[in-house]
């Protein structure tokens, strides 16, 4: 394997580890918060057609992100509404949410388009184009490193930068800030929090906001920067990898960002050999293909319990008298 090879796969990578990252940082807002949140599938799901839609309506793939978080906005307020304010199933919730998002895109985007639930392909201003970093050609000649910022740091979208810059950010809110401390302290003893005047219900709603937000990045990355329109199913099952990677990297910011990319690597090696020649054995490309999923399984069954989540999580906050 040659060095533009590696580098070729580090930058697939990239790009496919960009919407699980964000999507793992909003599981990692809303749990830490004592909310669990299977509904990211959903949520991603819902901001990709609602971005690929306006993006073509208007041309701009700006506008297509901002309605593509309004979208998850509005799955992740009726996630609150029943887990928090209804004190409901959170899981059930977000399996509805994940039903939901799936029938509702291919429903509306057979109304409005007539393509089987698929958007008009996007182009020009209306997806989001790849960003060439100060000095990336030239440094180009320079061994190893050269080619490696050229081809795998530079020439991403904005929102592949946005989500790397999130990973320190939110390791700053989560253990650097007041507010930080006190949604960690509401996934671990709501009641201690309560104690001290801060309001439960006010915490939990802004951590599944923010997941909300930070699906909804996802959701547009998917489809207006990774491809050129929505396609039925797009997410593909990744946000049930993300939460799978969330435990992996048993809820920190830093975790996160190396078990997306160990998922993302896994992808981008299976688009590049369908059928991986070992010499003695030839990988066929279903195995392939499934290597992401496998890993999912492998994680779940080998982490989920040693993994220690927040004590608190999945339980609705009942307020003393």
């Amino acid at each position: 394997m040659d060095l533009n090879t590696v580098l070729q796969i580090f930058d697939s990578a990239v790009r496919l580890m960009t919407p699980l990252l964000l999507a793992c940082l909003a599981g990692l807002y809303s749990e830490r918060a004592g909310v669990f949140d299977i509904g990211l599938e959903g949520k991603m799901l819902m901001a990709a057609f609602t971005a690929a839609a306006v993006a073509y309506a208007t041309g701009s793939a700006w506008l297509g992100l901002i309605a593509g978080i309004a979208g998850s906005l509005a799955l992740s307020l009726i996630h609150g509404l029943a887990s928090i304010t209804f004190r409901g199933n959170q899981l059930i919730s977000g399996v509805a949410i994940n039903f939901l998002a799936s029938g509702l895109t291919v429903l509306l985007g057979q109304k409005i388009f007539a393509l089987g639930g698929r958007t008009p392909s996007l182009e020009g201003a209306a997806r989001f184009g790849e960003i060439a970093l100060p000095l990336a050609e030239t440094l180009r000649p320079l061994p190893v490193i050269g080619p490696f910022y050229a081809e795998v740091i530079s020439g991403h979208s904005i929102l592949v930068y946005a989500a790397f810059l999130l990973v320190p950010l939110t390791w700053w809110v989560l253990y650097r800030t007041r507010f930080g401390l006190r949604l960690r302290a509401v996934g671990e003893n709501p009641a201690s929090v309560d104690t001290a005047g801060v309001s439960v219900t006010r915490l939990r709603y802004a951590a599944v906001a923010i997941a909300g937000l930070l699906c909804g990045l996802a959701g547009a990355y998917l489809a207006t920067g990774l491809s050129a329109g929505f396609v039925k199913e797009m997410t593909a099952g990744r946000g049930f990898i993300a939460l799978a990677a969330l435990i992996f990297a048993k809820w920190r910011p830093w975790g996160a960002l190396g078990a997306t990319f160990l998922f993302g690597l896994l992808e981008a090696i299976a688009n590049r050999y369908p059928n991986l020649d070992l010499g003695l054995v030839t990988i066929p490309s279903m195995f392939m293909n499934a290597l992401p999923y496998i890993l999912t399984v492998i994680i779940l069954a080998g982490f989920v319990g040693r993994a220690i989540p927040p004590r608190a999580g999945g339980e609705p906050y009942v307020k003393e008298r």
